[in-house]
């Protein structure tokens, strides 16, 4: 039995009072006894039922990136370990101790998109309509436990190597609801799948997933780009001539991302809890582990969510940004964009009709 097993089975009485209160809770939603709100503006949820890795931020990029050109878009997060409280929208300056690493990663990689933190939702939808230049559509980040706020478009990632339907409820697990609560998704995204994804692997994790007919089913994979430096520029390095490769991350499951570098050469990881607050202790910490590297052609890659909390601190390293992106695999019945791009376009002509009857 592993030791993870042992303190789980050890906190049993914890995770038997923790399912207690999040039933409570959602019993409160569906009796009516606590408010959900139905924003009268497009809104877009993407969320999990684990405590992380499922990929959200690529996958809001990938909504941004395919929606933002076409409607004033926002997008709001809780700025999850910023240092800031409150409401807080992008001045321009990208700061993650502002924000939050990935809301600042997403501004600064997204200008077009009005980019705010808010740890109440509802109240960053009510400033967001109160502003001048009001969005059309806003993507909410990390929205699935949050009930006060009922997106138009739900969304649930669950991830190929980690699904929910292998998990249970914590501490015994990583869900921070019980399963059944997916059914509150109108989509489900099984992330972060083999580029080839075996037919018959596809057809058991459908019936895994045990969903019902209204809900639509997809599947993603990560792509990697090319390596950019810290503030953003193509680098010309080439991973085949490279003696190690250092790879510092601070997110929940890096294991594909170093599984890509290892492709190409040597690597060694050097891992950060997920979403760390880097220090100046954690800097000379690489330095001494990069410099601990066999070889003279050496380089440091680390996220673009890391990127953020690194950028000042890492000056004078050959410290290296590997960016990815979310594909989907073709259905032959059902495609993820034109199903997102008539959903948004429908729920937007219906809202303005309604603002125009009112």
């Amino acid at each position: 039995m592993s030791f993870r097993k042992n303190i789980s089975y050890a906190l049993f009485p914890f995770t038997m009072w923790y399912g207690i209160g999040v039933r409570f809770r959602n019993l409160s939603y569906a009796l009516g006894i606590k408010k959900q709100e139905a924003p009268h503006i497009t809104t877009i949820g993407v969320g999990n039922l684990s405590t992380g890795g499922t990929g959200k931020t690529p996958h809001v990029e990938y909504l941004l990136r395919m929606l933002s050109d076409r409607y004033p878009t926002a997008m709001l997060s809780r700025g999850y370990k910023r240092k800031s409280k409150g409401f807080q929208a992008d001045d321009g300056s990208h700061d993650a101790d502002m924000l939050g690493d990935e809301p600042a990663m997403i501004a600064r990689k997204f200008p077009q998109v009005q980019v705010v933190v808010c740890e109440k939702r509802v109240e960053g939808v009510k400033r967001l309509m109160e502003q001048e230049e009001k969005p059309q559509l806003i993507v909410l980040d990390d929205v699935f436990q949050h009930r006060a706020i009922k997106p138009s478009i739900n969304i649930l990632l669950t991830e190929y190597s980690h699904p929910y339907y292998d998990d249970h409820i914590l501490p015994f697990g990583d869900l921070r609801e019980f399963k059944k609560s997916r059914f509150r998704a109108n989509i489900v995204i099984v992330t972060k799948c083999p580029a080839i994804l075996n037919p018959v692997e596809k057809h058991n994790i459908l019936h895994d997933l045990h969903l019902q007919n209204y809900q639509k089913v997809f599947f993603s994979y990560l792509k990697y780009g090319d390596l950019q430096t810290l503030d953003g520029r193509a680098a010309s390095v080439d991973l085949r001539r490279m003696d190690n490769v250092l790879c510092v991350t601070g997110i929940a499951h890096p294991e594909p991302m170093v599984a890509e570098l290892r492709r190409y050469t040597k690597v060694q990881h050097l891992p950060f809890e997920d979403h760390h607050d880097f220090t100046s202790g954690d800097i000379v910490r690489i330095k001494e582990t990069f410099a601990a590297l066999s070889g003279s052609n050496n380089i440091i890659v680390t996220t673009e969510k890391d990127a953020s909390r690194l950028r000042g601190l890492a000056d004078g390293l050959p410290m290296h940004v590997l960016p990815i992106e979310v594909a989907f695999h073709k259905e032959n019945d059902k495609d993820f964009d034109t199903l997102i791009e008539s959903s948004v376009r429908e729920n937007i002509s219906f809202l303005s009709k309604l603002s125009i009857w009112s």
